[in-house]
């Protein structure tokens, strides 16, 4: 008897179920018409960032690790440790990294951004609980951290269609472009060059005369095995500041499932950067 309850109640919930995504879908909404509409949508929904019936941008935020080479002290270091955080609703990224240079030295850091505060943590979370870790704050570097944050194979769709009329869609050799400003950083402006996947092959972001380049490619599904969920991310990554190469990333796993990151800024970092 309990076993027959049980499949008589799951089918009443899977008959209402879809009579509910039935009445969700019909009022699914109008699918873009103008071609700028249907540029960013399809950059979204081909990053597979596009969920549920309505297909809004449902990811929040990301993790990721990856192996490859950065530049530390103005020269080369190898990741034996690679870790980035990104809440996108609440704008941080934590940046983790222990590396080796060419001649050997281990070196290692956690670079934060959060809204309008840069820093840097000797410990994940420093400076919020007393007596644990130090927040050095450390402004001069917000503006390539914002615009690292927004250029990114995420980020950049994102920036993009928070860039309302500001943002332009045009057509070079057949490819789209996408321009957008960056957010938080006036003056910043992105062209991002779009592939025949509707992915960013190529963001250039410039302020002044200052120009930032990334390239990506390789775009997949790099969740761990049991738990994909089809959202895309660049299996490799150039940065490139003024031509010179400052990260080349190797992405070994991503997380877009939307888990708790949060980005909280440490009371000395918003006096300190408030003065």
């Amino acid at each position: 008897m309990r076993t027959k309850a049980a499949v008589i109640i799951a089918t009443v919930a899977t008959l209402i179920g879809l009579a509910d995504g039935a009445h969700v879908l019909a009022q699914r909404r109008t699918p873009p018409k103008d071609p700028k509409s249907i540029a960013l949508f399809n950059w979204l929904w081909y990053m597979g960032m596009l969920r549920g019936v309505q297909e809004i941008d449902a990811v929040a935020t990301l993790e990721l690790k990856a192996t490859g080479t950065i530049g530390v002290g103005g020269q080369p270091c190898t990741l034996t440790n690679y870790r980035v955080s990104v809440n996108y609703q609440t704008p941080g990224m934590r940046v983790q990294y222990t590396c080796t240079t060419a001649d050997g030295q281990s070196r290692k850091g956690i670079e934060v951004v959060s809204g309008q505060f840069a820093w840097d943590e000797d410990v994940v979370g420093a400076g919020l609980v007393p007596g644990r870790g130090t927040a050095t704050p450390n402004q001069g570097a917000l503006t390539d951290r914002l615009i690292r944050l927004w250029s990114s194979p995420q980020g950049a769709p994102k920036a993009a269609v928070a860039g309302g009329e500001n943002t332009k869609v045009t057509t070079e050799g057949g490819k789209t472009v996408v321009t957008f400003p960056i957010p938080g950083v006036p003056g910043a402006e992105a062209k991002a060059t779009l592939n025949g996947s509707n992915q960013a092959e190529r963001v250039e972001t410039r302020l002044g005369n200052a120009v930032t380049e990334f390239t990506y490619e390789k775009y997949a599904d790099y969740n761990p095995p049991d738990d994909k969920v089809e959202g895309f991310y660049a299996g490799h990554i150039v940065e490139k500041r003024d031509r010179a190469t400052i990260r080349d990333l190797t992405v070994t796993e991503t997380e877009v499932g939307n888990l708790y990151v949060v980005v909280p800024v440490p009371e000395n970092v918003r006096n300190r950067s408030s003065r």
